[in-house]
């Protein structure tokens, strides 16, 4: 069993930066792949990045290539998500979660976090 916690969300401007953080519990963090996800009201969750077990490949949504990057630190048990010029249509719940390494990279993941909300202002 692994649970996840997301931080790091909240209220920015258009061209701004936020990094999200997601701790994991357990010994196992290193055996899994990592993804970020997110879901905008009405809308049905979509891909966003993914970081293999060890963190040399990674993943990305066309519509966050160049702009965010997916990092993972195993002796600390986390996984970022850092998001630069941010736009409004990034605003939405980003969900971290977690899976065997054939999850990497777009799933299907077994472990999810509860969300945390970002909100990108015009």
């Amino acid at each position: 069993q692994v649970q996840l916690v997301e931080s790091g969300g909240g209220l920015v401007q258009t061209g701004g930066s936020l990094r999200l953080s997601c701790a994991a519990s357990g010994r196992t963090f290193s055996s899994h792949a990592m993804g970020w996800f997110r879901q905008a009201p009405g809308k049905e969750r979509e891909f966003v990045a993914a970081i293999n077990r060890w963190g040399y490949n990674t993943n990305y949504a066309d519509s966050v290539k160049g702009r965010f990057t997916i990092t993972r630190d195993n002796a600390k048990n986390q996984v970022y998500l850092q998001m630069n010029s941010l736009k409004p249509e990034d605003t939405s719940v980003y969900y971290c979660a977690a899976g065997p390494p054939a999850a990497y990279p777009q799933g299907p993941y077994d472990y999810w976090g509860q969300g945390t909300q970002v909100t990108v202002s015009s």
